[in-house]
């Protein structure tokens, strides 16, 4: 029976993440775009990858077990990277808030409870989750483990108190951390761990969209007083994915690594301080 690694979300991370783990082994690539999942497939096959398509909307749990089933019946599923979502100006609060935040925890539950004994999940966040203040220990404790059905009827999350996307992003992929540690717990009961990656702004298509956005000028000011002064590469991401989900990583479950090129840094401490 194969081995299988799902990748939710065909863009460039999740591709890149694929790259460096899934040689020998069957790569299911879905996205809510077939068109997505088919380009993304073809550049992966004519580079030796063994690779089928699905769709998947991850706001459903319908479609994501749908999946968990496709997935399966391939093989035995000892890899997960979910990479799909929508940023702050592509969507509405809501819209965010569904994909980013419910969908990322309909996709651990499900797929927690089939991942196979030595497998990993690598969740693509975002450093906007690290822009927030502190959260009380009670709004952590609601976002980590609140049942995914009921996530969304949390008192903190209606849309009336929500009304910014930038705002819905931050406290979706805030959650996204803190649930990836919740589920870890979980996931350690069937010896398979699941870890979290929150990229700063990296060249991809959703990047770019950023980038000409009506906050693109905040985001180039941001590049501009980073540690790094640059943007990263999906590659860059992927090297942490593969350690993540490889051999030299199996004593990393439940964390989240910030890699932002030192946006947060300089958010926090530096010349991008709120109060400078």
């Amino acid at each position: 029976m194969k081995n299988v690694i799902v990748v939710i979300g065909a863009g460039s991370i999740g591709q890149a993440v694929a790259r460096r783990v899934s040689y020998g082994k069957h790569v299911l690539l879905a996205d809510l775009k077939i068109e997505n999942a088919d380009a993304a497939a073809e550049v992966m096959r004519n580079a030796g990858f063994d690779v089928s398509t699905s769709i998947v909307d991850v706001s459903s749990r319908n479609s994501i077990r749908a999946l968990v089933q496709k997935s399966s019946e391939i093989g035995n599923i000892t890899g997960v990277i979910h990479a799909a979502g929508v940023s702050p100006s592509q969507a509405t609060p809501e819209t965010i808030l569904k994909v980013d935040l419910y969908g990322t925890a309909l996709v651990l539950e499900e797929f927690g409870n089939v991942i196979a004994l030595g497998g990993s999940c690598v969740v693509i966040s975002s450093q906007s989750g690290h822009r927030l203040p502190a959260l009380s220990p009670e709004l952590n404790q609601a976002l980590a483990i609140t049942p995914a059905d009921e996530l969304l009827d949390l008192p903190m999350l209606q849309l009336d108190l929500i009304t910014d996307p930038l705002y819905a992003y931050q406290i979706s992929k805030r959650g996204n951390s803190l649930r990836v540690m919740a589920e870890a717990v979980r996931w350690s009961k069937r010896g398979a761990r699941v870890n979290t990656i929150s990229p700063g702004i990296i060249y991809t298509p959703l990047a770019r969209d950023e980038l000409k956005g009506p906050r693109g000028d905040g985001y180039r000011h941001m590049i501009e007083l980073s540690a790094a002064g640059r943007a990263g590469t999906p590659d860059e991401v992927g090297a942490v994915g593969a350690l993540l989900m490889g051999p030299e990583g199996t004593f990393i479950t439940g964390s989240d690594f910030l890699m932002d090129g030192g946006v947060t840094a300089s958010y926090w401490y530096g010349e991008l301080a709120p109060n400078k």
